[in-house]
């Protein structure tokens, strides 16, 4: 149903342009090692987020979400997915790749706070990498 995501026109081309592709994907150990060998870093009590130029063209998102922290699958797989449309609903990312860690209470937080959680981390994280790649 388009009518749920939250700027979907009701469209097909709306639905297309909010999809998680696999090039948007963080795939491999090599490519989670990379970032977190040298990232721009962003935290808060729900998630820590970090970022890393990427040099492709794309930015790509990559989830760590542990059983330590959320201790059902069900749990897990919310946190994923708010991660995945925050991450997609983002106006103008950089072509960076960026992880996304939970913590501790994040699986058993309300949407509302971790989904504005997450677009504070893209925001600062942006104005991180814009700053750091004009001065």
């Amino acid at each position: 149903m388009l009518g749920c995501l939250p700027n979907a026109a009701g469209s097909a081309a709306a639905a297309r342009s909010a999809r998680f592709s696999p090039r948007q994907r963080l795939h491999t150990a090599k490519d989670f090692g990379r970032v977190f060998g040298d990232p721009v870093r962003s935290s808060d009590r729900y998630f820590t987020v970090l970022a890393r130029s990427s040099g492709g063209g794309v930015a790509r998102l990559g989830l760590t979400i542990s059983r330590r922290i959320a201790k059902k699958a069900v749990d897990r797989n919310r946190l994923k997915r708010l991660a995945r449309e925050s991450f997609r609903l983002q106006p103008a990312l950089p072509a960076c790749d960026f992880v996304v860690l939970a913590k501790a209470g994040a699986g058993e937080a309300e949407r509302g706070p971790l989904r504005e959680s997450l677009d504070r981390h893209f925001a600062r994280l942006m104005k991180q990498i814009s700053a750091a790649s004009h001065g």
